[in-house]
């Protein structure tokens, strides 16, 4: 028997927590799944590029006719599907070399996608650092929607009435993110500042964001080219946007002075997105969201793999563990934007508040 004087001193509920971590990060790394797949990589990336000449044979031979709006539909996928590998490749989930990464992201980046590969590796590097977590993560701070109570508050006129209906308005709006993308990218390469290779990031981008619109205006004149573009724009920020909105909005906020643990700060301000492969490969891996949040150099091909790992180790820690299916998780992004336009109280319920402040859950 021990007596209370023969105890060891008990440690900081802090320091168990910061434990917590690692103790998961040894389980993942004995499984093996933190190591490179660039075979893998090299076949999506073979397989994009022969779905992209096929577009483009379609565009530049079906003439001017109303089926260019399917193939300006696919283009918005494939524009998609190629951020998705540059996101895998920023995370340096692809290559060894950081350096081979790099370049590989932002040709696909800029050169594909349209976007600044520098201005969004920055922007996201801020969000995986602190996701959700108010005036640190960018993601969620006041812009024409509102995710955080206290933005909400001296909106007037139209925006304040938008802000009321803002849950109904968010997916239409998800239409406009390709133009913003695009936007940011050229002022983020002409911007005064330090922005790492700027003269290839601004070459590469003009190429893209000039380039793709004469081809299309020249193969279908000015009306048929107008909507083609207006559809594929319209497609690729519906389906970029709607791929990264259900991993983080309507979950917990973080207040930016509260400290929390790496693995709980991960955890409970993320979602999954069920569906098995064929969701798994329609966003890109991004269904995974708490995986990739807590391992983003993991290959995202492994995700599947260490999900099992992740849930247990969260159920031994009572940690909440949130997934649902697509659907239900824009009716959850719908509900949670109202709620704060209406004013209402941030809605870090307990017991995720309990949970995040390292509080015994009851």
């Amino acid at each position: 028997m021990t007596t209370t004087a023969e105890r060891p001193p008990a440690r900081p509920r802090a320091a168990a927590q910061t434990r917590d971590y690692f103790e998961l990060s040894k389980r993942v790394k004995a499984a093996g799944l933190m190591g490179r797949d660039v075979r893998t990589y090299m076949v999506r990336t073979v397989l994009l590029a022969l779905a992209f000449v096929g577009a483009f044979v379609l565009l530049l031979t079906l003439g001017s006719t109303w089926w260019q709006l399917a193939v300006a539909a696919l283009f918005g996928i494939l524009f998609t599907q190629a951020a998705f590998l540059g996101h895998d490749a920023a995370h340096q989930q692809i290559f060894a070399s950081g350096r081979r990464n790099n370049w590989f992201a932002r040709i696909v980046g800029n050169l594909v996608v349209g976007l600044s590969i520098a201005w969004w590796t920055r922007k996201h590097n801020k969000h995986h650092g602190n996701p959700n977590t108010i005036g640190r993560d960018g993601d969620i701070a006041g812009g024409v929607l509102v995710f955080d109570p206290d933005d909400v508050k001296g909106r007037t006129g139209f925006m304040g009435w938008l802000a009321k209906r803002q849950g109904w308005a968010f997916v239409p709006m998800l239409s406009l993110f390709a133009f913003v993308l695009h936007y940011e990218a050229i002022a983020a390469v002409f911007a005064k500042g330090r922005v790492k290779h700027r003269r290839a990031e601004a070459i590469l981008v003009l190429i893209r964001i000039i380039g793709f619109p004469v081809i299309v205006f020249a193969t279908l004149g000015l009306g048929m080219g107008a909507a083609f573009l207006a559809v594929q724009l319209a497609v690729f920020g519906i389906y970029m946007g709607g791929s990264f909105a259900p991993n983080h909005k309507g979950m917990p906020l973080i207040p930016k002075d509260l400290e929390v643990d790496f693995l709980r700060r991960q955890v409970l301000t993320s979602r999954n997105i069920t569906g098995g492969r064929l969701m798994n490969w329609a966003m890109g891996g991004l269904d995974l969201q708490i995986e990739h949040h807590l391992f983003p150099r993991m290959p995202s091909g492994n995700l599947r793999k260490v999900r099992p790992i992740v849930q247990e180790f969260c159920a031994e820690r009572g940690i909440t563990y949130t997934e649902t299916d697509l659907i239900s998780s824009y009716g959850i992004i719908i509900r949670y934007l109202n709620r704060v336009g209406l004013g209402h109280a941030d809605p870090m319920d307990c017991p995720l508040a309990a949970q995040l402040r390292g509080a015994p859950v009851v």
